[in-house]
């Protein structure tokens, strides 16, 4: 009979050298000291939220000059959305748009805290990128922000061809990503050229192998009991956490679009993206896995200076590039 568990004896991990120093010095810091935190209300979050935006917008000017990007507040289809302009825009991609669904665990990151994201790859990819600031709790819960992201989704449809629109998140918005894919074929509206979900809440249920394997080795979210996961249930506000809109590695992805998704050895989502981009081959899509040396949860975001970021953005618009302004056979 085969055990139902694994022992594994307590042990240190030591900080990679096969990465960069800036990589070495992210995957080296202590824990996420938010990680013990779990407010049960949208409520109680909201101090928590209002503190990320104030630090965002003390560091977004460096990033966007860095990134050599303009930044304007828009508003498309009834929902708050930031427009991120590259100086430079190639030949090639200015009939290009790419949408952005940030992270936070459905309860952080509204405004200037959403875009750093979008501001990298807007300035890495060379295209327009569409930041979705969509709603979050106490202002609103599930399905809120799925509803919004499909809202500026559909208003650009009326003046973008599909096939040229790429849709990104990491975390979150990874998984808001995947749900608008799940809620498209249900509207029956043309699913965009081509998707990156990175390290994509997949599974809002707490299942899967490195949610035991990466806990506590994973320096951002730590543990599927931690922060996350409390902002999450907050989010669903009672709403059965295994829905494929909250869960979507559940639902079916036949049909969905060309997909890269990004991940690291010491993610606790890496099972979600693994599960994710199984799924995704099983139903015949073309999708790449990229899973990045030492990286805890998102750490190709903390600092666009580091030579893994680079690439990481690389990769993804290398992707996008492949796909978008091909014409879909019918």
């Amino acid at each position: 009979m085969a055990q139902t568990s694994l022992k594994v004896p307590a042990r240190e991990l030591p900080v990679p050298t096969t990465v960069s120093p800036q990589m070495q010095k992210l995957i080296g810091a202590p824990l996420n000291p938010e990680w013990v935190l779990k407010p049960a209300t949208g409520e109680e979050w909201k101090p928590i939220s209002d503190a990320r935006v104030e630090a965002a917008k003390k560091r977004l000017p460096v990033l966007a000059e860095r990134m050599k990007v303009t930044i304007e507040k828009s508003m498309m289809g009834g929902v708050k959305v930031y427009i991120i302009t590259p100086q430079t825009i190639a030949a090639k991609n200015r009939d290009h748009v790419l949408i952005n669904l940030h992270g936070g665990c459905y309860v952080l990151n509204p405004q200037e805290a959403a875009l750093p994201e979008a501001v990298m790859m807007a300035g890495f990819s060379g295209i327009k990128v569409i930041a979705v600031d969509y709603r979050i709790p106490p202002e609103a819960y599930y399905p809120a922000a799925l509803d919004d992201g499909m809202a500026v989704w559909k208003e650009l449809l009326k003046t973008v061809k599909p096939e040229n629109i790429g849709i990104f998140g990491t975390s979150a918005g990874g998984g808001l990503t995947l749900a608008m894919m799940l809620q498209a074929k249900t509207d029956n509206i043309p699913m965009p050229a081509v998707i990156a979900p990175g390290s994509p809440m997949s599974d809002a249920t707490g299942t899967g192998d490195s949610f035991y394997t990466n806990a506590m080795v994973d320096n951002v979210f730590v543990s599927s009991d931690g922060f996350c996961d409390a902002g999450t249930r907050v989010y669903a506000n009672g709403h059965d956490l295994s829905d494929p809109l909250l869960s979507p590695v559940y639902g079916d992805m036949t049909g969905f679009p060309p997909a890269i998704l990004t991940t690291g050895t010491r993610d606790l989502l890496l099972s979600n993206t693994v599960r994710v981009h199984r799924k995704l081959r099983q139903a015949g899509i073309d999708a790449a896995l990229h899973v990045y040396e030492g990286q805890s949860h998102g750490l190709y975001l903390r600092d666009e200076t580091a030579p893994e970021t680079k690439e990481v953005f690389a990769e993804i618009t290398a992707f996008f590039n492949r796909y978008l302004g091909q014409k879909k056979s019918d």
